[in-house]
């Protein structure tokens, strides 16, 4: 009896044994079906992200080369009046270009009469800007420039300049009748002689004064005259003898009533541009509060 239980107790013993092996089997199977499967998993998460990777660059691309397409670079002519070239030139246009670097601004400066003549001959201009409405209305009534794009940016005012050394001589705008030589712009063709004309006419010199001045092609020829000596007296814009304060003396502005209307300076896009999306855009950065700025710093009132 005695050894039939001792032989049961190990055959249980055994049994035991055997399970507790079977157990350990198990258990090392589970986990390695769990570290593998935790392999598996962490794989397929790193070839999701690449491909979200991939995927991303590829739209940072197409997005690259959208905003390539739309920037690419473009130079556009501005034909602005005379009176317009230091401001244009020292800030405005270096302004522009740095926020918009794709763009390039050409100018070409004259009289507004000159370049209203360019303009109707075909000059490849894309924003006209213009010291008088009269030049601009002109081309708008022949669809030269686009009516819906003019704004009128600025305001100026005319001025009786003399030689620094001279300026005791005079006191107001109608002492430019004692001059022995004046220079003012041509009324034909230059808006600050047809300015000057209006003005002299209202004042009842206009004869007098004419019978003895140089007429200058655009504004800044008569500037320089006076500043030269080639004249004793101009008659100028206030933005064009503040780029002379070393050399010319402003006596005064046209009386109060000497001109039928204000001297302002629209802005607007040659209707045949090819290149409108670029003009607009100068347009509207010359219309802002960072260009009025600018303008104010060079003499002239912005249009609000």
């Amino acid at each position: 009896m005695k050894k039939r239980t001792a032989g049961l107790l190990g055959i249980f013993l055994a049994a035991a044994m055997m399970t507790a092996g079977c157990g350990s089997d198990s258990s090392q199977e589970a986990a390695k079906d769990t570290e593998q499967k935790t392999e598996d998993n962490v794989s397929e998460a790193e070839d999701k992200t690449e491909v979200k990777d991939d995927a991303g660059a590829a739209d940072e691309k197409t997005d690259n080369a959208d905003k390539g397409d739309s920037e690419e670079p473009v130079t556009i002519l501005m034909a602005a009046a005379a009176s317009l070239e230091y401001s244009m030139k020292d800030d405005l246009i270096p302004m522009f270009q740095e926020q918009h670097p794709n763009i390039t601004v050409e100018g070409t400066y004259d009289s507004s009469g000159k370049l209203q003549t360019q303009i109707e001959s075909g000059i490849d201009a894309d924003l006209f800007f213009s010291a008088a409405e009269k030049q601009m209305t002109a081309l708008k009534d022949e669809n030269l420039i686009d009516g819906d794009s003019i704004q009128n940016l600025l305001e100026n005012k005319i001025v009786l300049v003399v030689p620094s050394d001279k300026k005791d001589d005079y006191t107001k705008f109608e002492d430019v009748a004692n001059a022995e030589t004046v220079a003012v712009g041509d009324p034909e063709s230059v808006p600050a002689g047809q300015y000057a004309k209006e003005a002299l006419t209202t004042l009842g010199l206009w004869d007098q004064v004419s019978a003895k001045a140089s007429l200058g092609t655009n504004v800044t020829e008569v500037l320089n005259w006076v500043a030269e000596g080639s004249a004793d007296a101009g008659i100028v814009y206030a933005t064009d003898a503040a780029t002379k304060k070393d050399t010319l003396a402003v006596i005064a502005e046209a009386p109060e009533g000497s001109l039928a209307q204000k001297v302002i300076y629209p802005a607007g896009i040659v209707t045949g541009s090819a290149k409108k999306d670029a003009a607009q855009l100068f347009l509207d950065f010359l219309a802002s509060d960072e260009a009025s700025a600018v303008f104010e710093e060079y003499g002239f009132t912005p249009v609000k």
